[in-house]
């Protein structure tokens, strides 16, 4: 009875492990999150914007598409994050669809979510964009600070 659980265990890890090792190239580390939607959010509202607060970055009011409908997410104050600079979400029109990006936070400044960035731009290294091109170095063969 003992001999019998012991191999049913060992069967069930062995394929369990072996189907984990089959997957793991087909499920995303990162993912990046966006949303696609046919018709364009409403134009944004008008917030009053508070007096700067020391320590505190403002996050304007947007909207957000929440079970196919468009809520507006009022501005709020975000706790600074020194070294980095705030990009605040963004609706964008692509190939006649909506897509929604979230805010984030860059460590750069080079719009390029850290997450995929390969190398930090404030050094000048072969992933870094000393010409603030959007190109990074290794693939720039043109430097744009000459013109």
């Amino acid at each position: 009875m003992l001999k019998r659980l012991a191999i049913t265990s060992l069967a069930a890890a062995a394929f369990f492990s072996t189907a984990t090792v089959v997957t793991a190239p087909f499920t995303p580390a990162d993912a990046q999150v966006t949303i696609t939607f046919g018709s364009p959010p409403p134009p944004p509202r008008y917030e009053v914007v508070p007096a700067p607060r020391s320590g505190y970055i403002w996050s304007p009011g947007h909207y957000e598409l929440i079970h196919d409908q468009y809520v507006w997410r009022p501005g709020q104050w975000l706790t600074a994050r020194p070294g980095y600079r705030y990009v605040a979400p963004t609706w964008a029109q692509v190939n006649n669809r909506w897509q929604y990006t979230p805010s984030r936070w860059d460590r750069d400044g080079d719009g390029i979510p850290n997450r995929y960035d390969r190398y930090d731009n404030r050094r000048n290294g072969a992933w870094g964009d000393r010409d603030h091109d959007g190109v990074p170095n290794a693939f720039d063969a043109w430097d744009n600070r000459r013109r």
